[in-house]
């Protein structure tokens, strides 16, 4: 579940209105949420009815031409080519809460050019040195103002973003603000609020970053957010129609591939793979094209607006050549907020709640969210 950061004007898009609603804490009203906008979780379902499912993987077929040039440092080549993209209504029985592949139907055929990916999600040191370098200030650090929020009292205009804070005990999976809480001062530098800091976190993902955030990078970095279509094809590394990024088993073997939620959600996470929370990058073996981490830790932005219906479409042309995602963003359950793709799961994924570490599947997030269980990575 996020809570929507307010971002400076210039991190804005200068049309977007914001929405004021009342959000009920855990026993309690936070005032800094009072105001802040709610926006549908990436592990929610999709509210758009099922798509007709075309159940049918063809195998990928892979461009033989090599890389440009030598990597650009901490990348690895994606050579691109023609391949079967989304999920089928199958996947949904692997996950408790229903409509987790819904609205990644029907699967279709999709063609993208190669190009360069970022081998991990950018970290904490990496997004420190751009900072540095330009004094960038994120969304989740900008205080807003009463122009921004005209109906907010003074004491309620606080940065801050939104914290995964596990219940006491055991609670119903149908609302998820009992896990969620909107944390004065928490950010990219302190990722669980004021008292944490960076120090033994310099290998985690950055989080906390909203859009705007990831895009700033981008041109800092001279790289961009992937498509969506391109993030799938480097994840599924030229295989065809597999659960996962490494293959159909969860846990080949007994091992352990991915950050994700073991235990009761969401009140333990048990750490069975090591990791209790975030981890830090490449803790788990990369996927055939040297990507790691394309499955858990941390949901990553793509350049695409979500529509549940997207797919339908794409199906409808055939084999689709680099799309680029749809014109605008449609939400369902929140047609007022501008969304983009998120993709990959994170740790608090579980069969319990939300399968969508599966490569298929797809989140979304508003362009103005940020949260300690979101990041990205780029492409060249």
């Amino acid at each position: 579940m996020y809570l929507t950061a307010v971002p400076a004007k210039s991190n804005r898009p200068s049309s977007r209105a914001l929405p004021l609603i009342l959000l009920a804490g855990a026993g309690a009203v936070t005032a800094a949420v009072a105001y802040r906008v709610i926006s549908a979780p990436s592990e929610t379902p999709a509210a758009s009815p099922p798509a007709l499912t075309r159940p049918v993987f063809a195998p990928t077929v892979v461009n033989t031409a090599g890389p440009p040039g030598p990597a650009p440092r901490g990348m690895v080549w994606i050579p691109g080519g023609e391949f079967s993209m989304g999920s089928d209504a199958a996947s949904d029985s692997l996950c408790r809460l229903p409509g987790v592949t819904r609205d990644a139907q029907p699967i279709h055929r999709v063609y993208v050019d190669g190009f360069w990916m970022d081998a991990t999600e950018v970290t904490n040191a990496e997004f420190a040195a751009f900072v540095k370098a330009t004094g960038y200030v994120t969304v989740a650090e900008h205080t807003p103002t009463r122009l921004e929020l005209p109906n907010a009292r003074p004491d309620d205009l606080v940065a801050g973003s939104t914290v995964f804070t596990p219940p006491l005990n055991a609670v119903p999976l149908t609302n998820p603000l009992q896990w969620w809480r909107y944390v004065p001062g928490a950010n990219w530098r302190h990722p669980t609020g004021p008292s944490s800091d960076l120090r033994g976190r310099e290998r985690h993902p950055v989080l906390h970053i909203a859009f705007a955030d990831a895009q700033a990078y981008a041109k800092w970095a001279g790289k961009r957010l992937p498509t969506e279509a391109e993030w799938e094809f480097a994840a599924r590394g030229g295989a065809a129609g597999q659960l996962y990024a490494w293959g159909n088993d969860l846990r080949p073997h007994g091992r352990h591939q991915a950050n994700i939620h073991e235990g009761t959600f969401p009140v333990t996470d048990t750490g069975e793979d090591g990791f209790a929370g975030v981890a830090p990058v490449a803790q788990f073996p990369a996927n055939p094209y040297g990507l790691f981490d394309m499955a858990g830790n941390v949901w990553e932005w793509t350049a695409d607006w979500y529509h549940p219906d997207y797919y339908e479409r794409l199906a409808a042309q055939g084999v689709a050549r680099n799309p680029q995602g749809p014109e605008s963003s449609f939400d369902p359950s929140e047609p007022d907020l501008p969304k983009r793709v998120h993709r990959g799961g994170s740790y608090l994924c579980t069969d319990q709640y939300c399968t969508r570490y599966m490569v298929g599947t797809r989140g979304k997030g508003d362009v103005s969210t940020a949260s300690n269980h979101l990041g990205f990575r780029l492409v060249r």
